[in-house]
Parts: structure tokens; C-alpha cells; sequence
């Protein structure tokens, strides 16, 4: 199993360095690219989430990020000791494509996350978020 571990700030400028690492981490050890695209647009969404909504958009406090890889899965486990999501439903999105109005502004990134990865799973524990979400690699 191949494992790295990231630690950022609760900022949108973190963002991109995280899934600059990522991507540096995930194209080295794995031949598919589009499970590593895929994989990075969540945790784009994810990070982005967790800023906005546990930590209010306040920067200094600290997002831990580990990415394991292994022969069955890509997982990438993300830590906050910000507000705790209470909304758990799987997001669903209605609205008609020819209507660019009608589209929700809030609930994309969850309902995106939830249409490319395979598993995810969301726990609260001591004060500690964790978000974990699973890519199938066979």
C-alpha cells in the first residue's frame, strides 16, 4: 500500500497545492489518469466544503488529508475539527438543463463527489470530522 499524508490550511489558496501534491502522488503510483481527474475534482469539492462550511471560511485551522492506494481502491480520508455537517442525505439534484436558472447554487460538490466515487463515508468522533471517500481501481 502506497500512503501519503498532507496537512493544509483552511484556505481556498491550500486548495490548489493540495491537489497539485495529490496529482504529483496519484500519477506517480497509478497508470489511470482519469480515476486520478476524477478522484481530484472531489477533493477539490471536499476541501472546498469543509472551508466553507465547517470552518465559516476562517483560514488557520488545519485540514489533514491522507491518500492511500492500494491493488483494490484509491482513498482519500479528510480530517477537520471544524462544524459538523448535519445534512446526511444523498444530495439529488432536479433541475432543467435548458434553464441555467434553475440551477441549485448549494449541494453540487455532494452530489458530484457522490456520482464519481464509488463509496464515501462521513463520521464525527472527539471533535473530529472525517470524510472518506473510495475509487474502485479493478
Amino acid at each position: 500500500m502506497k500512503k501519503r499524508d498532507l496537512i493544509v490550511d483552511s484556505n481556498y489558496e491550500e486548495v490548489t497545492r493540495a491537489c497539485r501534491e495529490f496529482r504529483e502522488f496519484c500519477n506517480s503510483e497509478m497508470d489511470n489518469r482519469k480515476i486520478c481527474e476524477e478522484a481530484e475534482i472531489c477533493l477539490t469539492e471536499s476541501l472546498n466544503n469543509i472551508i466553507k462550511h465547517a470552518y465559516n471560511e476562517v483560514g488557520g485551522n488545519k485540514i489533514k488529508i491522507s491518500i492511500f492506494i492500494n491493488k483494490d481502491y484509491l482513498t482519500i480520508i479528510l480530517k477537520d475539527k471544524g462544524l459538523s455537517r448535519t445534512n446526511f442525505d444523498k444530495p439529488q439534484l432536479e433541475f432543467d438543463p435548458d434553464d441555467l436558472e434553475s440551477i441549485p447554487e448549494s449541494g453540487m460538490g455532494l452530489y458530484i463527489i457522490d456520482q464519481l466515487m464509488d463509496e464515501t463515508d462521513y463520521t464525527v468522533e472527539g471533535g473530529v470530522n472525517t470524510f472518506t471517500m473510495k475509487k474502485r481501481l479493478t
